[in-house]
């Protein structure tokens, strides 16, 4: 007689298909009890059968087809809203789209007539129920109601909002009444803007004006994404807000302003760094978050190679010279830099940062932020540092001439100097310093590494899929030909864990240049940057690109990430 899996239970068609073996069922059928559990959710939780094996044996059993990952992605929000939030996460059911048949509804657990026939009434309409993953109606009930309700109160705040500029002398709204009116609209939109971008993880908020809406992006990750669009009407209100929370001029809207605001939000502590610059359009502001919460991060985590990590520990425990980090803004330097300080951190070391801003607390470590309108700048900052008996002195960053000239002298009287540097690479980082003014001998002497920075994404492991480059792409990315078909390529085909960008997190890629006597002799003579380049390489240098490479061949990034970061030489 051959084998029907409509009349069969679960537990023997998980069997009969090689899913789980007689024991397995055995073991959960024992702890189901104790675990509150049906059989599938036990098998899983003790790690006998996967999920899409589970439903494999579901829709064999009961027929209803399964909801793949790519349908969850772009979901109508409005069809989404027609089950309520409790319901929906205490049922594990979301609807997906509606048809003339009815409401396509994907649930766990599609045979709850108690839970079918509440739907139906909440809907109006006819259901045809899908299975889906516990992990994916997860993923997806969080992403989407986070998303209504981030959009109500987005309504709520603008709503009854009637902000008109009438002429250039009447139109400010009155911010003493929004400012001490804590459901002033306005106001309530800040606060929601400000408390989604710490709970997204973004480093910076744009709010920018266009012809129509205001459009609020959000940097996560290296990339800008958008979230919202309010009305064009409140983007004034915004801006005169924004003003007066970083002590600015509301009243002046020709020039660019800069100021900052500390926020004390129910998820953590946040200094925002405020930039307010005119366009066509009207001013777009730029607040940068800093957490002012514990640094978490450790060498071991920021994705260094071995190698790399073996000559950075080495010289990071040297008694004196300058290491300098280079690379753009939002590279990763301060990051790295805090990260070795509280690598080398101990009793003994006394140990003092000048920056501006400070961008991470560190515990037992003394941090001076410098102040320009009062006069406390890095120079006078530097100068006072070296009063303070001083062992390792960390420099927020070079950026003229006296601030490198100091870094040097602290380097020549036996101190060790961390400190960043604007440029593209190691080798033009050295030639930096020299275009600023310092004399080459006085480099040369001073310098042990030299470390450009950048940060590549991370391809989201739950949509990692294998991938064909273009021809065009092994070209730009530099690939020799022995070795294009030897790799594995990767790419994030996009989710609902990683926001369907196909991205999840950031890691470092490194170039290091130890200052070693060949290259000393160069700096001395006055050499340019491509003897030093090729110096370096002699000595083992790898390359941003080979770094980036190096982490595509892992299938850690894609390779059009490696042709968007770096450069091949």
């Amino acid at each position: 007689m051959s084998f029907n899996p409509q009349f069969a239970r679960l537990g023997e068609i998980l069997i009969h298909e090689g899913f789980i073996t007689e024991d397995q069922l055995k073991e959960a059928l024992i702890k189901q009890t104790n675990f509150g559990l049906k059989i599938g959710e036990t098998l899983i939780k003790l790690g006998h059968l996967t999920e899409k094996n589970l439903l494999t044996a579901l829709h064999m059993q009961l027929g209803y087809d399964i909801v793949k990952q790519q349908e969850m992605l772009d979901l109508d929000v409005a069809t989404v809203s027609r089950i309520p939030e409790p319901f929906a996460v205490q049922n594990r059911v979301i609807a997906i789209r509606e048809d003339s048949d009815g409401v396509v509804v994907a649930m766990t657990d599609p045979e709850n007539l108690v839970v079918i026939d509440n739907l139906k009434k909440i809907l109006g309409k006819n259901l045809k129920p899908m299975l889906i993953g516990d992990s994916l109606i997860h993923d997806s009930l969080e992403k989407y109601y986070k998303s209504i309700r981030t959009t109500s109160q987005v309504e709520d705040a603008v709503g009854g909002f009637d902000f008109v500029a009438i002429d250039e002398d009447e139109n400010e709204i009155s911010i003493s009444a929004a400012s001490a009116d804590a459901d002033a609209p306005i106001v309530k939109l800040i606060n929601l803007i400000i408390n989604e971008a710490i709970k997204a993880g973004a480093t910076d908020i744009h709010i920018e004006p266009l012809t129509k809406h205001t459009r609020i992006r959000f940097r996560i990750d290296g990339a800008l994404r958008e979230v919202m669009n309010p009305p064009i009407g409140m983007h004034m209100g915004v801006i005169s807000i924004v003003k007066v929370m970083s002590k600015l001029n509301i009243a002046e809207r020709r020039l660019p302003q800069d100021g900052h605001i500390s926020l004390k939000t129910q998820y953590k502590s946040v200094d925002v760094r405020v930039s307010i610059t005119p366009t066509v359009l009207g001013e777009k502001v730029v607040m940068r978050l800093l957490d002012k919460g514990d640094f978490g991060f450790k060498l071991t985590t920021l994705g260094f190679e071995s190698e790399d990590m073996a000559i950075f520990s080495k010289i990071i425990h040297r008694p004196y010279g300058i290491i300098i980090v280079s690379g753009p803004t939002g590279s990763g330097k301060s990051t790295t830099l805090h990260a070795a300080l509280k690598t080398i951190q101990d009793i003994e070391t006394n140990i003092i940062t000048v920056e501006d801003p400070v961008e991470y607390r560190l515990e037992g470590i003394t941090q001076i932020e410098t102040k320009e309108q009062i006069g406390l700048t890095f120079g006078s900052a530097l100068r006072s540092v070296l009063r303070q008996d001083p062992d390792i002195v960390l420099i927020g960053e070079i950026r003229d001439e006296e601030t490198a000239d100091i870094a040097i002298k602290f380097s020549l009287t036996g101190h060790l100097v961390f400190t960043t540097l604007h440029a593209n690479d190691a080798p033009s980082t050295v030639t930096r310093l020299i275009d600023i003014g310092i004399k080459p001998y006085l480099v040369g002497s001073s310098l042990s590494l030299v470390m450009a920075q950048r940060l590549v994404r991370i391809i989201c492991p739950h949509c990692k899929v294998d991938y064909k480059p273009t021809e065009q792409e092994i070209i730009d990315c530099g690939i020799p030909a022995e070795q294009v078909d030897k790799i594995q390529y990767k790419i994030g085909t996009g989710c609902v864990h990683c926001d369907n960008t196909g991205f999840s997190g950031r890691t470092g890629i490194f170039e290091l240049l130890t200052v070693n006597p060949e290259i000393r002799r160069i700096i001395y003579e006055g050499g340019n940057q491509d003897l030093i380049r090729e110096a370096a390489l002699r000595a083992g240098m790898r390359t941003l690109h080979d770094a980036a490479y190096n982490k595509m061949v892992q299938g850690v990034t894609s390779i059009r990430e490696v042709i968007k970061m770096t450069v091949v030489e």
